[in-house]
């Protein structure tokens, strides 16, 4: 007999490899049909969103933050804990032996801050490094060729380095915009 918690928190469920979006889709539907609502309330698949650019063409890409891991919002009680533990795909909740151990406000607030900006802003995913030599393909600076010295992926930018007037400029640009060398 577990302790019951009448407080929701996040807990972490382990899945076979590949399952996660299967286990989501099942814990519903056994929430739903067990009357479940008011003990389970949410069942989250945490991904990411970003987008890689290779040879000028950009290619969105969903990656799961957590592999075999998803997140269940949900008030533990043996019976909670038996609808969950018991749903085809689940090995386990994380914790200690059969005491499953939630997850802190601030690794609540980490993930979904980390899901949250995803959805709204993907990554970027650059196949640049500082050091790389790049060319200018369009805007003021067309033609000229540098080493890249900064990447700012949030922004999609990259900081490289040319010469203005005989002097070295670091220039910020549009990761489009070029091509590595």
């Amino acid at each position: 007999m577990m302790e019951s918690s009448s407080e929701r928190r996040w807990y972490i469920v382990q899945t076979y490899a590949g399952y996660e979006n299967r286990v989501k889709a099942n814990l519903e539907q056994r929430i739903a049909t067990m009357g479940m609502e008011d003990e389970i309330f949410s069942v989250l698949v945490p991904v990411e969103e970003r987008v890689f650019v290779k040879d000028g063409k950009s290619k969105k890409v969903t990656r799961k933050l957590y592999p075999s891991y998803v997140l269940v919002e949900m008030r533990l009680n043996d019976q909670s804990w038996y609808v969950v533990r018991h749903t085809p795909g689940v090995t386990g909740f994380v914790g200690a032996g059969n005491h499953p151990i939630p997850l802190s406000e601030k690794e609540v607030k980490e993930i979904m801050n980390k899901i949250g900006k995803d959805q709204s802003k993907p990554k970027i995913e650059m196949n640049l490094k500082p050091g790389d030599i790049v060319k200018v393909k369009s805007g003021p600076f067309e033609g000229q060729v540098g080493p890249v010295v900064e990447i700012v992926p949030e922004k999609g930018k990259v900081k490289f380095t040319v010469t203005v007037f005989g002097r070295e400029t670091i220039v910020e640009t549009d990761y489009m915009e070029l091509d590595k060398l």
